[in-house]
This record gives structure tokens, sequence and C-alpha cells, in this order.
């Protein structure tokens, strides 16, 4: 089930269906099972508490992603996934893209970390920007149906 939540901030997700309908295509073209993922929107503070708290970071960022899914396992892939829509939207305009592009990168961002990508090498962080161009593109094919 995907569920979306806010912290200290009031956000709803614009086509919640197609958004959710996407997210599952994501997960079931890597042959997983999507269990429980729950997204939840905040701002800048609430995800630097975050950070700091359970990552050790003290840095501003646009997603953290809690993984809940059992390793090694054929479990559901599941998991809590904090977005700042604070950073979501400056990212916006630093790379000069619409907010709902940027939204919906940052949201898959944290779907990829659950299905197993990394970001902190450069190898690592091309592998996960092509899987987030090509999931993109799959959610503008799904957007115009």
């Amino acid at each position: 089930m995907i569920n979306f939540e806010s912290e200290e901030i009031n956000y709803t997700v614009k086509h919640k269906t197609v958004v959710k309908n996407w997210i599952i295509s994501t997960i079931e073209k890597r042959n997983e099972r999507v269990g429980d993922l729950n997204f939840v929107f905040c701002n800048d503070e609430f995800l630097f508490n975050l950070n700091k708290q359970f990552l050790n970071h003290e840095d501003y960022t646009d997603v953290i992603t809690f993984d809940y899914t059992a390793d090694n396992s054929k479990q559901a892939i599941s998991g809590d996934i904090y977005i700042s829509i604070t950073r979501v939207e400056e990212n916006a305009k630093t790379f000069t893209k619409s907010f709902e592009n940027e939204f919906h990168r940052v949201m898959i961002h944290g779907v990829l970390h659950l299905l197993g990508y990394k970001d902190k090498s450069d190898e690592d962080k091309e592998k996960m920007t092509e899987a987030e161009d090509e999931c993109l593109r799959e959610f503008e094919r799904m957007n115009r149906k």
C-alpha cells in the first residue's frame, strides 16, 4: 500500500492514482513486489532533524529513505520516504526544472534506493540518474494516457 502524509506542512500530491500506478510499475518492472510505502512530505527543518538524529549528518537534503524490507528475502519493498518540499522547490529553481519534475525525480529516487540503487560513488550516481530519467520518461508516458 502506498500512503502520502505530511509533517509540519500542508502538501497534497497531484494525480495520486497516476503517481501510485507509476511507483507500482517501477517496482514490478524490477521483479519486486510493493509492500507498505509511506511518503512523508515535510519542510527543511523537519528533514534536517531526521538527518541529524538518524544519519548523523548535519546538512540539508531533499530526501531520506528508511528501508524496512528484510535483507535477502522475497518480502515486498517497504519503507518510509521523507521529502522536503522546501528543498524540492529550491532545487527546481536551481536546476531550471518544473516543481513537478523535480518532485517526481525525488520521489522515484527514494523508491530506487529501496530497490537497491546507491548514490555514494560517481559510478553509482550515474546509474541512479539513468534509472531516474528512465522512470520519469515512463511517468510522462503514463500521464499522457
